[in-house]
């Protein structure tokens, strides 16, 4: 809105410095023309030096106008042509000058701006791009490898059984590891193109989470980790199958993260026509530095789990939750644990 009132009042500047402008040279011409008649009364004479001044005066104004176009036009409009071919062929450090005050801005002023912030935009974007195809190289790479190298070791015919079996399970693991990447990153893409547009519908959050819960119970009993689960009975409106997803993520990170005898608790509670759900756990826990990272792809805050995972299931959560129009946090301390927060407004269907 500010923009728009310091566009309407540059626009009366120009008005009102045209009409001087023109007022003025009426009144030169006026002002010749009586001058031409006080001298001479020859008619033809008159029309001659009226056309003169006709063609003098129009100069004047065609030599002050190309001036104005000149400085007002041509040059913004040709620095515009010149950032965008260079953006339009890869340059996106190109940045135009504003050379008015903010709230003093013109139209061209706000044009730079804009192209500016695009710019802007797509360097960041450049960014991601050659980050994102490194990050997914380099995670295909590893388990690529592993998988080459235990083949050529499974080629040996000296092998025993329990050798072959431990290699299978390797190799087993390593294309499942390529498998989970490949699907989470095609989840993600999906996501973010708003490819998945699942309409809201009416279902048992407590039984979801409960489902979900069961889901990796053997990887619990094996770890001998202590489960604490304290459900409200919830039915809510919105995306179960998207959910499934911050579900799954989220237990699964609790799990892969908490020690040998650890403890998880999930809770669902209801916050007036709220959901609230929190995973907690009693793991690595992490720094500040890394909690503020931690939803972004391929970030690793511990990197000694990393062959675990491939960095995109929290940004996959993150990015769930954001559709739904909820809100997710976490709370952590370096080998004290961590607690994922989720809170989902306005689902809370009444029974």
């Amino acid at each position: 809105m500010k923009n728009k009132k310091t566009r309407s009042s540059l626009n009366w500047v120009g008005v009102i410095s045209f009409f001087v402008l023109i007022a003025f040279v009426m009144q030169m011409a006026i002002l010749c023309y009586d001058y031409i008649r006080e001298k001479t009364s020859n008619i033809s004479l008159i029309a001659l030096l009226i056309l003169v001044e006709i063609i003098i005066f129009a100069t004047f104004c065609t030599i002050i106008d190309l001036i104005r176009r000149k400085i007002m036009v041509d040059r913004p409009t040709k620095k515009i042509l010149q950032a965008t071919e260079k953006i339009a062929n890869g340059d996106f450090s190109t940045r135009l000058e504003i050379t008015h005050e903010y709230g003093k801005y013109n139209e061209y002023d706000l044009i730079f701006e804009n192209l500016n912030k695009m710019a802007t935009e797509l360097q960041k974007n450049e960014v991601l791009k050659t980050d994102f195809i490194s990050n997914v190289s380099h995670e295909i790479k590893t388990p690529l490898a592993v998988i080459q190298n235990y083949a050529t070791l499974l080629s040996d015919d000296s092998l025993d059984a329990e050798m072959r079996k431990s290699y299978s399970k390797t190799l087993i693991s390593a294309s499942k590891r390529i498998t989970d990447l490949i699907t989470n990153i095609l989840k993600l893409n999906k996501l973010e193109n708003q490819e998945i547009q699942e309409k809201p519908q009416l279902f048992n959050l407590t039984d979801s989470l409960s489902e979900s819960v069961v889901g990796f119970e053997t990887l619990i009993e094996n770890k001998n980790i202590e489960l604490n689960c304290d459900f409200d009975d919830l039915y809510i409106f919105s995306s179960k199958s998207l959910l499934e997803i911050v579900w799954n993520n989220l237990i699964s990170n609790a799990i892969k993260f908490t020690p040998n005898g650890g403890s998880i608790d999930i809770t669902l509670k209801r916050k007036a026509s709220d959901a609230q759900i929190s995973v907690k756990d009693t793991g690595c826990g992490m720094s500040s530095e890394v909690g503020a990272r931690i939803f972004e792809k391929f970030y690793q805050g511990d990197t000694s789990h990393s062959t675990q995972g491939n960095g995109l299931g929290l940004a996959l959560v993150k990015k769930v939750i954001d559709i739904l129009g909820g809100e997710i946090t976490v709370q952590s301390q370096v080998d004290k644990g961590s607690t994922f927060t989720i809170l989902l407004k306005g689902v809370v269907h009444e029974n």
